[in-house]
C-alpha cells in the first residue's frame, strides 16, 4: 500500500488550501491588488508546497528506504528515483 493513501485526507487538505490559495492569487491579480500582498500570498503557497513536499517525500523515504524487507537493487534504484526528484526541485 502505498503511504500516500495512508495519509490521503491528510495530504487532501493540504493540497486544497494550496489550491485555494492559487486561486486567490488569481482573484487579487485579476483585481490588481497590491504587489506586496500578492507576493506575500505567493510565498505562502510556496511554504504550504515546500510543506507538502517535505511529507510526502518523509513518508516515501520511511515506506521505500527505511525498510529491511528490499533488496539492495531495490533500495538503490527507490533512492536514485528520490535523488532525481528532489535535483528537480530544488532547482
Amino acid at each position: 500500500m502505498s503511504h500516500t493513501i495512508k495519509n490521503k485526507k491528510q495530504l487532501l487538505t493540504r493540497v486544497r488550501r494550496i489550491k485555494g490559495q492559487a486561486e486567490a492569487i488569481e482573484k487579487a491579480i485579476e483585481q490588481a491588488a497590491d504587489c506586496s500582498a500578492i507576493l506575500q500570498q505567493i510565498a505562502a503557497i510556496r511554504g504550504a508546497v515546500n510543506g507538502l513536499m517535505t511529507e510526502v517525500l518523509e513518508g516515501h523515504i520511511r515506506e521505500h528506504l527505511g525498510t529491511d524487507d528490499i533488496s539492495p537493487q531495490q533500495r538503490h534504484e527507490d533512492l536514485e528515483q528520490v535523488l532525481t526528484v528532489l535535483r528537480s526541485y530544488l532547482k
